[in-house]
């Protein structure tokens, strides 16, 4: 469920929101608390009963227990003495038509969700996957979860006052299921039925399921009576009401977007939100391109940054306001697996059908030229999909658990990867390595290609090898035009498209394109949002992140594996053995990372010193008095 695009400033995993991250994503995702309870065998309770006034103690977790104890007053990377007060105003690149993030129509404006729209539990950022209860105050479940039922805390309500009832929640789940996003519907159909008894809200599955129940728990629900079901899959710049501690309070279409804090917000006082939601006004600011975005930061007109020019974040902030100590830079370490960020082959296209072409491509990508000419030698390379973590395959050997997951399907992977060699090519850093020219060329002859009078052309056919690179921004126009300068060496051309982020959006979620550079952000739990990413279901479907059109049998066969994963070891197997499908699959041309989140905020804002296992998160931030 982690989503992200890293176009935003202010989201630098996607929203991180009490949903996902403001560094989601995304996002991101599973860990399980069983705590088998009882007399009846059936029913293994992860309900965690109210332990005082105003304490909200209910759990779950998608493997083992969850890291809070019962009665726990606040989040560990929170200040629950964080002074309240004040304004946070953070900058977004790109532009927005809508309000309402959780349909695919129109470029939606993602601040709705968790500041505005609350979810039934929430997440604990110090965990792999574990959530909390927030508008449930109880969760239950069984030991195989074929089911999860949901208690509404009596308190809970919207901001017009009117209570949060489970009829709210089974109204939200329907329009959600078959208006919402396609992930929503993608997991929503998995419910057989939904029922509700008093302020109990169940969700029986068509099959167990371990991460189900968690996904239903992150579920927004919103106010059947302030909702138009009909219109509701529109674009709309109305402000929604929801349960959350903000309310929109003025819109500046494509612009900004002015969230204030809602005093009568029912959860104030919840362990899960202390800390939490510190300043009185949230202002996002809409920018179009990087430069304008960096010079309202360096104004003052933007409070913080996430940073994601390496060249910008080696020499831009050497302006006065650094050198008075008025800004300060920070490199905030996380624990998640690193982002997987590529320049993405779309299968579908013919010319990108063969994984023989796309090894060729990935051969000719001069990673060390590059990164010392554009990005100062700042960033690592990224190789697989869960680098950085005990999750990924980088270096080890495929064991029997992994090959029980992917023996049926050998013929799709590499030798190297499932022997834990595998390691992106290495270039000698000129931009002109002969070797990789050699490698790239060889695979294209076997491929049917063959290099003539300075182009690559189709053996028969003499059709050029050309495609398009779409990007949207500055730095990915930058990016593009270094790789397809790479390209020419093998008589490849690459034509780069640079449109407006509504467009690209537009064409991305249709697979209109050749390639586009995206980034996957994963947590140390992946789950079934794998399939969303990944699974062949999702490649026909419009708006998933299966962005490279994968149809895979052993990809199938490892998010079959995390999806049913009872044990840390069966999560850990099955992700490697995902890394293993994907990196043999060659879907794009792996990237960089860079070494934790580069912030650069002025000192008016502060956050707590020890940040979260997803990096620092700006509903943790205040403002100094």
């Amino acid at each position: 469920m982690a989503e992200t695009t890293g176009s935003s400033n202010a989201f630098p995993h996607g929203p991180a929101l009490p949903r996902r991250p403001f560094p989601s994503g995304r996002p991101p995702r599973r860990s399980r608390h069983g705590l088998v309870s009882g007399l009846l065998a059936l029913i293994a309770a992860v309900l965690l009963a109210p332990s005082g006034a105003g304490a909200q103690d209910a759990a779950l977790a998608m493997h083992g227990r969850p890291l809070a104890a019962p009665g726990f007053s606040h989040f560990g990377y929170v200040n629950p003495d964080a002074p309240k007060g004040g304004r946070l105003t953070l900058s977004v690149l790109g532009t927005f038509d809508s309000l309402n993030p959780l349909v695919v129509r129109g470029s939606a404006a993602p601040v709705t969700r968790g500041y505005v729209i609350e979810s039934l539990m929430v997440r604990g950022y110090d965990e792999p996957f574990t959530l909390y209860g927030l508008l449930a105050r109880t969760v239950t479940t069984d030991d195989a979860r074929s089911f999860v039922e949901f208690d509404i805390d009596p308190r809970a309500r919207f901001s017009d006052g009117a209570p949060v009832t489970a009829d709210d929640v089974l109204f939200s789940f329907g329009l959600l299921r078959d208006k919402g996003r396609p992930n929503m519907r993608l997991y929503y159909t998995k419910v057989a039925t939904a029922t509700a008894h008093g302020s109990r809200v169940r969700f029986t599955f068509t099959e167990p399921d371990r991460e189900l129940p968690l996904i239903m728990g992150l579920m927004p629900v919103l106010p059947r009576h302030a909702v138009d079901a009909e219109s509701f899959d529109q674009t709309s710049l109305a402000p929604p009401i929801g349960s959350g501690p903000y309310r929109v309070a003025k819109v500046d279409a494509g612009a900004e977007i002015t969230l204030v804090r809602n005093p009568d917000y029912w959860a104030r006082d919840l362990p899960v939100t202390r800390g939490l939601f510190n300043f009185d006004e949230l202002r996002f600011t809409y920018f179009r391109d990087a430069n304008t975005e960096f010079e309202a930061f360096k104004r003052g007109l933007v409070d913080a940054r996430f940073e994601t020019d390496p060249g910008r974040w080696q020499t831009g902030y050497d302006f006065p306001a650094v050198r008075a100590g008025l800004v300060v830079k920070e490199t905030i370490p996380t624990g998640l697996p690193r982002p997987h960020y590529a320049l993405v082959f779309n299968t579908r296209r013919a010319i990108f059908a063969d994984v023989r072409v796309r090894r060729a491509l990935i051969e000719l990508f001069d990673f060390e030229w590059l990164d010392r000419n554009f990005y100062y030698n700042l960033y690592g390379r990224t190789a697989g999909f869960f680098d950085g973590s005990e999750l990924s395959s980088l270096g080890r050997k495929a064991d029997a658990a992994e090959m029980a997951i992917l023996a049926p399907h050998g013929e799709a992977l590499r030798a190297d990867v499932l022997a834990g060699t595998y390691a992106p090519p290495v270039a000698d850093g000129s931009g002109r390595d002969r070797a990789r020219l050699k490698a790239a060329l060889a695979l294209f002859a076997q491929a049917g290609w063959e290099l003539k009078a300075g182009k690559l052309r189709q053996v028969g056919s003499g059709a050029p090898f050309a495609f398009e690179l779409m990007v949207t921004s500055r730095e990915q126009e930058r990016l593009a035009l270094g790789f397809a300068s790479q390209m020419q060496r093998a008589g490849v051309t690459v034509n780069v498209r640079v449109v407006d982020a509504v467009q690209f959006d537009a064409r991305r979620n249709a697979y209109e394109f050749d390639m586009v550079p995206f980034t996957w952000s994963q947590s140390l739990s992946p789950g079934n949002e794998q399939a969303f990413y990944f699974g062949s279901a999702a490649a026909d479907m419009p708006g998933t992140r299966n962005y490279m059109g994968a149809k895979s049998p052993a990809i199938d066969a490892a998010i079959a594996a995390l999806t049913s994963a009872y044990t840390k070891a069966d999560v850990t197997a099955a992700a490697r053995a995902l890394d293993r499908a994907l990196i043999s699959g060659a879907y794009g041309v792996p990237l960089f990372h860079a070494p934790g989140q580069w912030l650069a905020r002025w000192t008016r804002i502060a956050h707590p010193a020890r940040p979260s296992l997803y990096g620092t998160l700006p509903e943790t931030w205040w403002r100094v008095p």
